[in-house]
């Protein structure tokens, strides 16, 4: 009696809210199982995707999938799906893991559109597939079209909120509540404070940097809508965004590549503004200033010895190059946290030695140990022995 054909399952749906509230995961795999006992098959392993386009093969359980059908110890016969576009709904990317697995001894069956191996049927799994393409992506500009114009009306379309703002419940359309962007009066109050003291300063002193805005915030105890300590990132992204000034944009950007996409297709939305045009255009022209492309930083002559190499032993940050003046005009250069230069000392105490003395220690540690007599004498025997 021959062993029964070991199947594994792939069961996907295309957002999380379909994985929230769909049946559609828990259908395929009742269908999908009921397939393998139908047949004789024994199911050895399942793997979920809930939430990913079959467009691309971005998707980690399709790869852990994949990396284990061709594992050397061939622990999967067939690889079985409800249908071809459950599995890649590109015509190209569907025939290459479908031949990829076949190498290995794997076979993709689907369920409901059940096909030979033929070159008729092959023929037909590739028309099949065709049309999957083509329906994906008719339906992702269906999709869209119908999300500009859900911007258009002012509604949100599901991004991340940018700080300061919160949602609102306008409308009930059928199954569907409409949201707009309303202000958070906690939030809006940091965003207007980077704004000041970037522009003003903190009253001890005038307009900051960037790094020293961040180093405020995290001093001050303020965290970002995600609970995390203010970064340079951050906070560039504050004073960069128009939302600010009452104007969000949607569709700026390709979703897969990240492309920036014409001005045509941009839809602007009206939103509540926390601060002045004025106040926005302020800043915007204080960041080209300083914009280190057109005002270049201080130039550092001679090599970073250690660059990557040297770490803070309190957190664990690179250390990085920093250089101070003395009273007499003269630059010393330092080895300091970067944690504590990026986030302030909320982030790390911060360790800081002179550059100098760390570079004289290591390259002293190092040719005591490479070039001592002992290890001088083994290098010339062994350069001498492969002479000969």
């Amino acid at each position: 009696m021959t062993d029964p054909l070991r199947a594994a399952l792939y069961l996907r749906v295309s957002t999380t809210r379909q994985a929230e509230v769909d049946l559609s995961i828990p259908d395929q795999h009742a269908q999908t199982s009921a397939y393998c006992t139908r047949h004789g098959w024994r199911v050895v392993a399942k793997y979920l995707e809930p939430g990913a386009s079959a467009m691309d093969d971005n998707r980690p359980e399709f790869q852990r999938m994949i990396e284990r059908a061709c594992d050397d110890d061939h622990p999967i016969d067939a690889i079985v799906v409800h249908s071809f576009s459950r599995f890649f709904r590109d015509a190209f990317g569907l025939e290459m893991y479908v031949r990829k697995l076949a190498k290995h001894g794997v076979r993709l069956v689907s369920i409901t559109q059940e096909l030979g191996d033929d070159p008729a049927q092959v023929m037909m799994r590739q028309v099949i597939a065709l049309f999957d393409e083509y329906q994906s992506r008719e339906n992702g500009k269906h999709v869209l079209r119908a999300m500009k114009e859900n911007a258009r009306q002012g509604f949100y379309n599901g991004s991340r909120l940018p700080l300061g703002y919160a949602l609102s419940e306008v409308d009930k359309r059928g199954h569907r509540t409409k949201k707009k962007l309303v202000i958070d009066p906690v939030e809006a109050e940091t965003v207007r404070l980077v704004y000041r003291v970037y522009l003003e300063g903190d009253g001890s002193k005038g307009p900051m940097g960037v790094k020293e805005v961040t180093k405020a915030l995290n001093a001050k105890g303020l965290r970002t809508r995600l609970g995390a300590r203010f970064g340079v990132a951050s906070v560039h992204k504050i004073l960069t965004n128009p939302v600010y000034t009452g104007r969000w944009r949607f569709n700026q950007r390709e979703a897969k590549t990240g492309r920036a996409k014409p001005a045509n297709e941009i839809i602007e939305v009206a939103v509540p503004a926390i601060i002045e045009l004025s106040v926005f255009d302020r800043a915007q022209a204080s960041l080209k200033a300083r914009d280190p492309r057109i005002l270049p930083p201080r130039v550092v002559t001679g090599p970073i010895l250690l660059t990557g190499l040297a770490h803070c032993a309190t957190c664990g940050g690179a250390m990085t190059l920093r250089t101070g003046t003395s009273k007499s005009g003269k630059v010393h250069r330092y080895y300091s946290c970067s944690t504590a230069a990026r986030v302030g000392k909320t982030g790390c105490k911060g360790r800081s030695i002179a550059m100098d003395r760390l570079d004289d220690l290591v390259t002293t540690h190092l040719a005591d140990r490479l070039l001592g007599p002992n290890r001088l004498a083994g290098l010339l025997t062994s350069l001498t022995e492969k002479r000969a």
